[in-house]
C-alpha cells in the first residue's frame, strides 16, 4: 500500500550526484565522489608558511586536512591518545566500518595532483552514506579516517601569483602541479578509506570505534613534509579559498543511505559538505602601499550582460514546481531558526507574478472539476496539488501544507499501484503541474462574471490640444478595437473635462454621439447613465465616429482648466454597477472642484530636511479615498500623465497604486517625439490578456507566514489582495517571517491562489505551487539565493522607505543591508583562510552590489532637488512599485549594444541579428566615436551616434534626414534591403535618436543612465566596491 504521491520524487530521497568515471587530466577534472586522502585539491607547497596554521581549542584536533598542510610540529592539544610526528608512511586501520560500497575510481599513475575534496565545479555535493555519519546528536563531530599506505610526498608545487587584478583567480582552472609517481598500494588502499566530514571539528572520544590518532589522521590526506627553505608566501589560499570548508550553522540538509546517493537530482543537493572552491567568488582589492590605487581592475568587475537569468537550483530536486517566473523567493532554503534568519540580511520574501507568460512552448493547463467539485483541503483550504500525498489505498490524501488527512470525493477516487502512485497521474495535470488552472463553479461567485470594461476619461484642456495628446489617444484606440479581449461581450465608454464634464451617448440606435455638458462641479450628477457605457460590438459604428472627430472637436479649446476630481467621481458613478479598468489622460494639475492641487516641491530648502518626504506623498486623500472605492466596486485605475510642468503625480499616483493599476508618465509630451512610444504602451495596455475583479491569497506551510507585501494593491485582509484588474506586467513583493522559533519540518511549501474572472467570461482559478527545503546552514541560504527577488524587494522596500525618510536615508539601507550581508558571509570563511585583501561573495550575488548603484542611481532615488524632477521621480516610484522581476533588472542595468557592425554587412540576418549583439558595460568607455549603439532600459529605445559616425552609413541607415540632423525621431526609409529595413524597424520605432554631444539630449537620455561612471559626485562602480570593501572589513 503506497503512502505517497509517486508522481513526484521524494525531496529527502536521493543524492545530488552518481558516480562518474574517473579523472584524466587536471586536479579540477574529478567527477565521482572522493574519499579520504582525495581530500587534497591541489598539493600546497611542501613547507608553508607558520601563519598557515588554524588555531585550534581543547579537545579538537587542528582542521589543516582541506588544503593538505602538514605542520612541522604537530599540534599536541589533544584528548585522544598521543601524536607522533615523524612517520611519513601509514597502515591500513584495525577497526572501523568497512567502505567497500563505495566505487572507487582507478587514478593513472601519471604526475598528476590528488582530485579535490570539494565537488568539482558545478558538480553537487558529497554526501556521505547515513550509517558513516554521527547521530545528529552529535553531528559536529567527525569520525576518523583509517590510515592505508601512500607513496612518498612531492618535493615542490609551483603556485601560481596573485595578481592584483584577479587574474590568477580567475585562471585557476588551469592551475595544473606536478607530482611524484604515485605508489600502487595507494589505489588498492582507497577503497578502505573512511570519507571525513569537513567543517566540523572532531574530537577523539566521540566515537566508540575509532581507531588511535595517526599523523595522517590529523592531517586527512596530508603527508609529513620535509624542512626546504620557506618560499615565497603563497597566494594560492588567497585566491582559491585554500580549500578549507566554512565551519557550518547546523546539520546539513538530510542523511543520505547507500540507495539513495545512487539515485542522483532526486535530492536537493544541500548540505554543509561542499568544497569552497565553489562556495565564493572574490575580488582582488590589495592595493600598493603608498598608493591611492585600490588595485582594482575594473574589467574583472562582475557584470550581469546576459540579463537575467531565472534561478533553477531546485530544478532537479523539486521538478514539480511552478516555473520562477511566476514564484521567486529571495532564497530557496528556508532558515530553520529565527537565530539563523537574523544572520540573514537580505529580506527573506517573494516576488510574485500570477499571470506571467507562460514560457515558450508551455501552457497553463486549465482544469474543470464539473463532477467532483474543486478538491481542497477542508482545514487549511489548500488547493489539491503535486506535493499532496495519497494513502489508505488511494481513499485518503495528506495535504501537504497543514498534513491534514482528506477524504478523496468518490468520482476522484483512483487505485494506487505498487510503487504508491496513483493510476491516473498522467491524466491529472494537477497531481504533476506547478501551474495550473481550475474553472470555478458558482459558489466562486458572489455575482455573474463581469464582461471587460474599458472606460476612458480624456484631459481636452488647451495644454492636451497643443501637445497632440488627443489625437494619438483617440488614433490608438480605434486602432485596438478589433484586439480588446473579451468579445463580444466587451463594453467602452468614454467621458472628457477640462472646467466643465462632457458626457458622450453612444446608443447603438444613434448614428453620431451625442455630448451632454455638465458643469456644476459640487454636485455632479450623471445623465443616461444606461448609455454612457456600451456594447462595443453593438454600437461599433458610433464608437469609431466618436473617435473620428473627437481630435478636431476640442480643436480650438483654450480652457486651461482642470476639473479632474469632480470627472473622476462621475465616472465611478457609471462604473461602480458593473467595474472595468478606468484609463486616464491627464494633461494640467487638476485645479477646479474636489480633488484640486496646488504647486508643490518648488522650494530646494526643503530637500535634505525632515519634510522632504512629504513632497512624495498624496497632497490631498481624495484621490487615495477614490482607490479605496474603486477598489471596492472592481474598478481598477491606470494613469497617463503628460504635462511639462508639475501635476502632483505623487497624489495622482495614489488612484493606480490602491486600485492594482499603473502609471505612465510622458514628461513635456510632443505627439512627433512621444507618439509611437505612448501608441505602443496603450496598445499594450488594451489588448494584453487581463484578469478581472480579482483577489490574491499566498499560503504557505506551517511555522512560516507573509507578514507584509508591497506593490499596487488593496489589501482587504491580512493576507488578501484586491486587485480589480491584473494583468501578466504585475508583479508584488511580499516579505516572510518564521512564527516558530525552531522549524521541524525539513520542506516548506507555498501556494500561490489568484481567483479571478477571465475576459471570455469564466471564473478561473489560478495555482502554483513549489516547495523549498528548510536548512540549518547560513551558507546553504547563499547558496541558493536569487539576485534577482532580492534586488526587486530590495527596489520595494527603499521607495517605500523614501516616503517617510530622506532620500539619502534610502540609498542608505540599500548599502547597509549589502555590507552587512558581505561581512556576515566574510566570518563564515575568516576562521579558515587568509582572506587579506579580497573581497569575498556568493557566487549567486556576484551582481548584487551593481544592482545595489543601480539602484541608488535610480530616478526614484538618486541626487536631490536638482537632478531629478520631482514628478518624474514619483512616477519611477510607482514605476518599479508593479514590475516583475525581469523588468526590473532591466531597467536598474539596462542593454547597452553596438548595432552598426552587424547591420552594415550584407549578409545581416533577421534571426541571427539579436544572437550576435554583445552587451557592453554601461560606461563611457565603451562608447566609440565611430560608431552606432543602442541603449534599451525596457521603456525607451536611445540610438547613439558618434561624432565620427559615417554620414553615408546613417544615410543608408535612417533616411534622408538623418544625415543632416541626428536628433529628431524619424520615419526612416530603408535603402539597403528589405530584410535590414525589418531589424531597424523593430529597433527604432521607439527610439530617440541622439548625436555625441549634443546636450542636454545626450545628458539625460545617456550619460545619466551609464551607472558605472562617477555622474555629480556619486560613486563609480570601481568606487563602490571599494567603499563597500572598506566597510565590510572595517567590523569584520
Amino acid at each position: 500500500m503506497g503512502t505517497e504521491n509517486p508522481g513526484r520524487p521524494n525531496p529527502f530521497i536521493g543524492s545530488p550526484f552518481a558516480a562518474a568515471p574517473p579523472p584524466t587530466a587536471t586536479p579540477f577534472s574529478a567527477s565521482g565522489p572522493m574519499v579520504g586522502s582525495e581530500a587534497s585539491g591541489s598539493r600546497p607547497p611542501a613547507q608553508p608558511p607558520q601563519n598557515t596554521m588554524l588555531s585550534m581549542s581543547s579537545g579538537s584536533v587542528a582542521r589543516t586536512q582541506a588544503s593538505g598542510f602538514r605542520p612541522n610540529n604537530p599540534p599536541t592539544r589533544f584528548n585522544g591518545p598521543s601524536v607522533t610526528s615523524s612517520s611519513t608512511a601509514y597502515v591500513p586501520p584495525t577497526s572501523g566500518p568497512p567502505f567497500q560500497r563505495y566505487p572507487t575510481p582507478q587514478f593513472p599513475s601519471v604526475h598528476q595532483a590528488p582530485p579535490s575534496q570539494a565537488p568539482p565545479i558545478g558538480q553537487p555535493p558529497f554526501q556521505p552514506p547515513a550509517g558513516q555519519l554521527p547521530s545528529p546528536a552529535s553531528f559536529h563531530l567527525q569520525p576518523q579516517v583509517p590510515v592505508a599506505p601512500m607513496g612518498s610526498p612531492p618535493s615542490r608545487l609551483n603556485s601560481p601569483q596573485l595578481s592584483s587584478d584577479s587574474s590568477a583567480f580567475a585562471s585557476r582552472m588551469n592551475f595544473q602541479p606536478s607530482f611524484p609517481h604515485m605508489d600502487s598500494s595507494y589505489s588498492a588502499a582507497r577503497a578502505t578509506l573512511q570519507p571525513s566530514l569537513p567543517g566540523y571539528v572532531k574530537q577523539a572520544n566521540a566515537i566508540s570505534q575509532a581507531s588511535p590518532l595517526t599523523p595522517f589522521q590529523a592531517q586527512q590526506g596530508g603527508y609529513a613534509a620535509p624542512t626546504p627553505p620557506p618560499p615565497p608566501p603563497p597566494s594560492f589560499l588567497t585566491q582559491q579559498g585554500g580549500f578549507a570548508q566554512p565551519p557550518p550553522v547546523g546539520t546539513p540538509f538530510g542523511l543520505h543511505s547507500r540507495d539513495q546517493i545512487q539515485h542522483p537530482g532526486s535530492a536537493p543537493p544541500i548540505g554543509g559538505i561542499q568544497g569552497l572552491a565553489e562556495d565564493f567568488s572574490s575580488l582582488s582589492l590589495g592595493s600598493v602601499p603608498g598608493s591611492i590605487d585600490s588595485g582594482l581592475d575594473p574589467k574583472a568587475l562582475p557584470r550581469p550582460l546576459d540579463g537575467d537569468v531565472e534561478p533553477n537550483s531546485l530544478g532537479d530536486s523539486y521538478p514539480m514546481n511552478c516555473n520562477p517566473r511566476y514564484l521567486r523567493l529571495t532564497t530557496s532554503a528556508v532558515p530553520s531558526s529565527q537565530s539563523l534568519l537574523s544572520r540573514w540580511h537580505f529580506p527573506l520574501g517573494a516576488v510574485v507574478c500570477p499571470l506571467a507568460e507562460a514560457p515558450d512552448g508551455e501552457e497553463v493547463p486549465v482544469i474543470n472539476f464539473v463532477s467532483t467539485g474543486i478538491i481542497r483541503c477542508r482545514r487549511c483550504r489548500t488547493y489539491v496539488n503535486p506535493y499532496v500525498t495519497f494513502t489508505d489505498s488511494g481513499r485518503k490524501w495528506c495535504c501537504n501544507i497543514c498534513a491534514l488527512l482528506n477524504e478523496v470525493p468518490g468520482d476522484y477516487f483512483a487505485q494506487l499501484d505498487a510503487t504508491g502512485r496513483r493510476i491516473d497521474l498522467d491524466q491529472r495535470p494537477e497531481l504533476t503541474k506547478g501551474s495550473v488552472e481550475f474553472v470555478a463553479p458558482t459558489e466562486y461567485m458572489v455575482r455573474p462574471p463581469m464582461p471587460p470594461l474599458y472606460f476612458f476619461l480624456i484631459d481636452v484642456s488647451v495644454s492636451a490640444v497643443r501637445s497632440g495628446m488627443i489625437e494619438v489617444v483617440a488614433q490608438t484606440i480605434k486602432s485596438c478595437l478589433d484586439e480588446l479581449p473579451g468579445y463580444p461581450r466587451t463594453q467602452v465608454g468614454f467621458i472628457t473635462f477640462d472646467s466643465t464634464i462632457h458626457f458622450y451617448n453612444m446608443k447603438s440606435s444613434l448614428t453620431q454621439p451625442q455630448m451632454m455638458v455638465v458643469s456644476d462641479l459640487d454636485d455632479i450628477f450623471v445623465p443616461l447613465p444606461d448609455d454612457l457605457r456600451v456594447n462595443l460590438s453593438e454600437s461599433r459604428s458610433v464608437v469609431e465616429a466618436f473617435l473620428d472627430s473627437l481630435p478636431s472637436m476640442f480643436q480650438e479649446n483654450v480652457n486651461v482648466e482642470s476639473a479632474l476630481g469632480p470627472a473622476v467621481k462621475a465616472t465611478f458613478m457609471i462604473m461602480s454597477q458593473l467595474g472595468g479598468k478606468l484609463m486616464i489622460f491627464q494633461n494640467t494639475l487638476p485645479s477646479l472642484g474636489v480633488g484640486r492641487l496646488k504647486l508643490r516641491g518648488d522650494d530646494p530648502r526643503v530637500y535634505g530636511t525632515d519634510k522632504e518626504h512629504a513632497l512624495r506623498i498624496p497632497e490631498d486623500l481624495f484621490y487615495k479615498n477614490m482607490a479605496a472605492e474603486c477598489t471596492k466596486y472592481q474598478i481598477g485605475v491606470n494613469v497617463y500623465t503628460f504635462s511639462d510642468k508639475y501635476t502632483d503625480i505623487a497624489s495622482l499616483g495614489a488612484l493606480a497604486k490602491y486600485s492594482g493599476g499603473q502609471i505612465y508618465h510622458y514628461p513635456s509630451f510632443q505627439s512627433a517625439t512621444h507618439g509611437e512610444k505612448l501608441r505602443h504602451e496603450l496598445a499594450r495596455d488594451l489588448t494584453r490578456e487581463t484578469a478581472w475583479e480579482a483577489v490574491m491569497r499566498i499560503r504557505c506551510g506551517k511555522g512560516v507566514r507573509f507578514t507584509s507585501y508591497h506593490g499596487n494593491f488593496m489589501l482587504r485582509s491580512t493576507d488578501l489582495l484586491a486587485l480589480p484588474a491584473v494583468d501578466c506586467d504585475k508583479a508584488y513583493g511580499a516579505q516572510l517571517s518564521l512564527e516558530e522559533t525552531l522549524l521541524t519540518s525539513k520542506t516548506v511549501y507555498f501556494q500561490v491562489v489568484l481567483l479571478y474572472t477571465a475576459s471570455c467570461g469564466e471564473r478561473r482559478i489560478r495555482i502554483h505551487t513549489a516547495a523549498v527545503p528548510v536548512v540549518a546552514d547560513l551558507g546553504e541560504m547563499y547558496r541558493h539565493a536569487d539576485t534577482g527577488a532580492i534586488v526587486s524587494l530590495f527596489a520595494r522596500l527603499a521607495i517605500e522607505k523614501s516616503l517617510s525618510y530622506k532620500l539619502e536615508d534610502a540609498r542608505s539601507s540599500v548599502q547597509l543591508r549589502i555590507v552587512k550581508t558581505l561581512r556576515e558571509y566574510r566570518n563564515l570563511y575568516a576562521m579558515q583562510h587568509r582572506l587579506g585583501g579580497r573581497m569575498i561573495y556568493p557566487e549567486p550575488l556576484k551582481f548584487l552590489p551593481l544592482y545595489g548603484l543601480a539602484l541608488c542611481k535610480s530616478a526614484a532615488l538618486r541626487g536631490g532637488y536638482a537632478d531629478v524632477q520631482l514628478d518624474d521621480r514619483c512616477a519611477a516610484g510607482f514605476t518599479m512599485m508593479a514590475l516583475p522581476v525581469k523588468k526590473m533588472l532591466k531597467l536598474l542595468y539596462p542593454s547597452l549594444v553596438r548595432v552598426d557592425e552587424y547591420l552594415l554587412k550584407p549578409s545581416a540576418q533577421a534571426n541571427g541579428f539579436e544572437n550576435i549583439m554583445k552587451r557592453l558595460p554601461l560606461t563611457i568607455e565603451s562608447l566609440d566615436s565611430r560608431g552606432l549603439y543602442v541603449y534599451d532600459d525596457g521603456f525607451r529605445f536611445v540610438v547613439w551616434f558618434g561624432r565620427m559616425f559615417s554620414p553615408d552609413a546613417a544615410l543608408n541607415l535612417l533616411g534622408q534626414d538623418a544625415a543632416v540632423e541626428f536628433s529628431k525621431l524619424l520615419h526612416f526609409e530603408a535603402v539597403i534591403d528589405l530584410l535590414l529595413s525589418s531589424v531597424l524597424t523593430r529597433l527604432l520605432s521607439l527610439c530617440n535618436l541622439v548625436r555625441q554631444g549634443e546636450q542636454p539630449r545626450e545628458g539625460y537620455l545617456l550619460l545619466t543612465n551609464l551607472v558605472e561612471d562617477q555622474i555629480g559626485g556619486v560613486s563609480g562602480y570601481s568606487d563602490w566596491m571599494v567603499q563597500i570593501h572598506r566597510q565590510v572589513q572595517q567590523s569584520a
